[in-house]
């Protein structure tokens, strides 16, 4: 059974209702990125910081998954698929996929202040002050914010550099270091890429482009792959 692997930006979550990282007014929710997505943020105001992702968590558990995180589950009765993912939320999960990796950490989890080994799935949808882990320090989301490590990123590069398919869809390709991972592929595997934003992308021209919105580009490369 090949292997497809499959790296997912927050374009096939927004079919699902849930906003891109950034709006073109430079705003993610009405905040600045620097005031909520950094650890100088949390520093500053932890209040501020937990309420932001309240509202992306309550986001989260309103949301369904649409046809794409179906279509990406039907495809593991052909093919060895894993899902490699920048996007926070768990609507892969609750298509049915079994091989989810996470970059960038996962909304519905909490993870202590003091050492980030210790997560917790939540049983509801709000963090606040005074909610603590086991070691007595505030919990906060199990988020990777800008300047922190990505910790699953060598396990994510391994998994790609086995891929005989790998599939980039709804990511711009601009948050590093997890665009790299498009340049961990062999020489002979085959990269599809489908974003609406595809034929205008710099990338190399061997690259197959299917320039469609995630919903109907996943279809299409169902299609594709059963020829």
């Amino acid at each position: 059974m090949k292997k497809l692997v499959v790296f997912t930006g927050a374009g096939i979550s927004a079919e699902s209702g849930l906003q891109t990282f950034r709006g073109a007014d430079g705003l993610w929710e009405g905040y600045r990125v620097e005031d909520v997505a950094t650890p100088q943020a949390w520093r500053a105001d932890q209040a501020r910081v937990l309420h932001f992702y309240n509202i992306r968590r309550q986001q989260c558990i309103a949301a369904s998954p649409n046809a794409a995180h179906h279509a990406l589950k039907a495809l593991e009765e052909f093919y060895d698929v894993h899902i490699i993912t920048q996007n926070i939320d768990d609507l892969h999960e609750r298509a049915g996929s079994t091989r989810v990796l996470h970059l960038h950490g996962e909304i519905r989890k909490a993870q202590s202040s003091l050492n980030p080994r210790f997560v917790y799935n939540m049983a509801g949808d709000t963090l606040n002050i005074g909610d603590t882990c086991e070691l007595g320090s505030q919990l906060r989301p199990h988020v990777v914010w800008f300047g922190e490590a990505v910790p699953n990123l060598e396990h994510a590069a391994s998994i790609t550099q086995a891929a005989d398919i790998f599939v980039v869809i709804g990511s711009s390709l601009q948050v590093y270091p997890a665009a790299n991972l498009l340049y961990e592929t062999h020489r002979d595997c085959t990269v599809y890429l489908i974003d609406p934003e595809a034929d205008v992308m710099r990338l190399d021209s061997s690259i197959i482009r299917i320039a469609k919105p995630a919903t109907t580009g996943v279809e299409l490369l169902r299609k594709i792959l059963a020829e």
